[in-house]
Protein backbone atom coordinates (compact mmCIF):
# COMPACT_ATOMS: atom_id res chain seq x y z
CA UNK A 1 0.00 0.00 0.00
CA UNK A 2 1.34 3.55 -1.00
CA UNK A 3 2.22 5.53 2.17
CA UNK A 4 -0.63 7.82 2.73
CA UNK A 5 0.60 11.75 2.34
CA UNK A 6 0.25 13.03 6.13
CA UNK A 7 3.72 9.96 6.62
CA UNK A 8 5.21 11.26 3.92
CA UNK A 9 4.82 14.71 5.56
CA UNK A 10 6.33 13.01 8.55
CA UNK A 11 8.86 11.68 7.26
CA UNK A 12 9.85 14.81 5.27
CA UNK A 13 10.50 16.37 8.69
CA UNK A 14 12.34 13.85 10.45
CA UNK A 15 14.35 13.55 7.29
CA UNK A 16 15.32 17.20 7.65
CA UNK A 17 16.26 16.54 11.37
CA UNK A 18 18.92 14.62 10.77
CA UNK A 19 19.65 16.84 8.06
CA UNK A 20 19.88 14.88 4.95
CA UNK A 21 18.84 17.40 2.46
CA UNK A 22 19.26 15.13 -0.43
CA UNK A 23 16.67 12.71 0.99
CA UNK A 24 14.64 15.60 1.87
CA UNK A 25 15.32 17.07 -2.22
CA UNK A 26 14.01 13.13 -3.22
CA UNK A 27 10.37 13.24 -1.54
CA UNK A 28 9.79 16.51 -4.22
CA UNK A 29 8.81 16.93 -7.79
CA UNK A 30 11.81 18.53 -9.88
CA UNK A 31 10.01 21.20 -10.83
CA UNK A 32 8.50 22.31 -6.40
CA UNK A 33 8.12 25.59 -4.80
CA UNK A 34 8.11 26.99 -1.40
CA UNK A 35 6.82 30.00 -0.26
CA UNK A 36 7.17 32.08 3.08
CA UNK A 37 4.81 34.69 4.65
CA UNK A 38 8.46 36.29 4.62
CA UNK A 39 9.13 36.51 0.63
CA UNK A 40 7.60 37.86 -2.21
CA UNK A 41 8.50 35.39 -4.33
CA UNK A 42 8.40 31.51 -4.67
CA UNK A 43 11.57 29.54 -4.40
CA UNK A 44 12.59 26.51 -5.79
CA UNK A 45 13.08 23.70 -3.33
CA UNK A 46 16.57 23.18 -4.21
CA UNK A 47 17.31 26.65 -3.20
CA UNK A 48 14.97 26.56 -0.48
CA UNK A 49 17.11 23.50 1.24
CA UNK A 50 20.54 25.49 0.59
CA UNK A 51 19.31 28.30 2.82
CA UNK A 52 17.72 25.71 5.83
CA UNK A 53 20.91 24.03 5.38
CA UNK A 54 23.45 27.16 5.93
CA UNK A 55 21.04 28.05 8.72
CA UNK A 56 20.97 24.95 10.60
CA UNK A 57 24.74 25.28 11.06
CA UNK A 58 24.31 27.21 13.99
CA UNK A 59 21.89 24.58 15.40
CA UNK A 60 23.13 22.17 17.56
CA UNK A 61 19.44 20.31 17.32
CA UNK A 62 16.02 20.60 15.84
CA UNK A 63 13.22 18.90 16.40
CA UNK A 64 9.41 19.60 14.40
CA UNK A 65 6.83 19.46 17.16
CA UNK A 66 4.09 18.36 15.15
CA UNK A 67 0.26 20.07 16.91
CA UNK A 68 -2.19 18.72 14.19
CA UNK A 69 -2.09 17.68 10.92
CA UNK A 70 -5.35 17.89 8.48
CA UNK A 71 -5.43 15.93 5.08
CA UNK A 72 -7.42 16.69 1.82
CA UNK A 73 -7.00 14.04 -1.34
CA UNK A 74 -3.34 15.55 -2.17
CA UNK A 75 -2.79 18.11 0.36
CA UNK A 76 -1.78 18.40 4.38
CA UNK A 77 -1.80 20.93 6.67
CA UNK A 78 0.23 21.32 9.58
CA UNK A 79 0.56 23.38 12.37
CA UNK A 80 3.88 22.97 14.63
CA UNK A 81 6.33 24.22 16.58
CA UNK A 82 10.24 23.80 15.27
CA UNK A 83 12.50 23.95 18.33
CA UNK A 84 15.83 24.98 17.94
CA UNK A 85 19.20 24.33 20.44
CA UNK A 86 21.58 26.74 19.32
CA UNK A 87 25.41 25.96 19.13
CA UNK A 88 25.69 28.48 21.87
CA UNK A 89 23.18 27.21 24.23
CA UNK A 90 20.45 29.19 23.92
CA UNK A 91 16.65 28.00 22.52
CA UNK A 92 14.44 29.23 19.86
CA UNK A 93 10.79 28.40 18.47
CA UNK A 94 9.33 29.06 15.57
CA UNK A 95 5.92 28.36 15.42
CA UNK A 96 4.50 27.64 11.76
CA UNK A 97 1.74 26.52 9.87
CA UNK A 98 2.28 24.32 6.53
CA UNK A 99 0.88 23.65 3.68
CA UNK A 100 1.86 20.80 1.53
CA UNK A 101 0.62 19.41 -1.88
CA UNK A 102 1.57 16.50 -3.75
CA UNK A 103 1.79 15.67 -7.70
CA UNK A 104 2.66 11.78 -7.84
CA UNK A 105 3.30 10.92 -4.72
CA UNK A 106 5.75 14.31 -4.22
CA UNK A 107 5.70 17.16 -2.56
CA UNK A 108 5.25 20.09 -5.56
CA UNK A 109 4.36 23.16 -3.20
CA UNK A 110 5.02 24.16 0.11
CA UNK A 111 3.39 27.37 1.75
CA UNK A 112 4.30 27.91 5.03
CA UNK A 113 3.47 30.89 7.27
CA UNK A 114 5.74 31.27 10.25
CA UNK A 115 7.22 33.56 13.46
CA UNK A 116 9.40 33.33 16.22
CA UNK A 117 8.23 33.32 20.06
CA UNK A 118 9.55 36.58 21.68
CA UNK A 119 12.46 35.39 24.11
CA UNK A 120 10.17 36.27 27.03
CA UNK A 121 8.02 33.56 25.95
CA UNK A 122 9.65 31.10 24.97
CA UNK A 123 9.53 29.39 28.03
CA UNK A 124 6.01 29.60 28.87
CA UNK A 125 3.40 26.98 28.41
CA UNK A 126 -0.05 27.41 27.29
CA UNK A 127 -2.94 26.79 30.07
Amino acid sequence: MEQNVIEKVNSFLRILERRDFSAARRMCTDKATVWQNDSTADQAIGERLRQFESFVTAVESLRYDVKRQFRHENEVLQQHVLRLEMTDGSRREINALLFFRFEGGLIDRIEEYHYAMPDECAGRTNP
